[in-house]
């Protein structure tokens, strides 16, 4: 059965563990992992591949796995890609699925996060690259906190961010407006160059040169 990125929106059963996966994210303290961040993931996931010249199924399997690919939280945050892709293997067998489309899925949630992390498939690289550059304001829950977390300082001092994927110069840029009121630059390398330098790996999957701009500026 061929599974679709609506018929995966759309599944109650996941509904719930996305959901409950960020409320266990909400008392852990971190920034917000719920709706909002795994459906900008799947739209940007598919935008990269599309804008590479990818298949249509390729695309809708990524859309699926940056969707899902945060559901391991609901277990616990340690190893949570490694716990989701299980969860996801058992949920879209259940559903139907054939095992050459869920094991392109499941790989690409097992390998996107940062400590155990590798583009090893083109859903992967598109997967790793849609989720480490999705920094913005509206991802802070108490704006508060910005004056003692600086995951969460750094995050509100976006103000406006863009991922490009420009296949004729063969680059795909990130590009950041910042409020250095907020955040020196400094503070988002401290925290974030980590996810620069794996989205780095991700872009060279695709032969293509990964760059951050911030304020205009590039930086790397």
């Amino acid at each position: 059965m061929k599974l679709t990125f609506e018929d995966i929106r759309n599944n109650e059963e996941i509904k719930v563990y996305i959901k409950q996966a960020d409320m266990s994210l909400v008392a852990l303290g971190y920034t917000e992992h719920s709706f909002a961040h795994v459906t900008k993931c799947a739209l940007v996931a598919g935008e990269i591949l599309s804008q590479l010249g990818y298949d249509e199924r390729t695309i809708e399997l990524a859309k699926i796995a940056a969707y899902m690919h945060d559901i391991g939280n609901v277990i616990n945050r340690v190893d949570h890609a490694q716990s989701g892709a299980v969860m996801a293997f058992r949920i879209l067998d259940k559903l139907g699925m054939p095992a050459e489309d869920i094991s392109a899925v499941i790989t690409a949630i097992g390998n996107h996060d940062e400590h155990t992390a590798y583009p090893v498939n083109a859903i992967a690289a598109a997967l790793i690259l849609a989720d480490k550059c999705d920094v913005r304001r509206s991802r802070v829950r108490n704006p508060r906190s910005i004056a003692f977390d600086i995951h969460d300082r750094v995050n509100y001092a976006v103000e406006k961010a863009d991922l490009v994927t420009d296949k004729e110069e063969c680059k795909i840029v990130l590009k950041l407006e910042i409020n250095t009121e907020i955040c020196a630059v400094i503070d988002y390398f401290e925290i974030f160059m980590e996810r620069m330098l794996l989205c780095r790996k991700a872009a060279d999957f695709f032969k293509m040169h990964f760059s951050l701009e911030i304020n205009g500026q590039a930086i790397m």
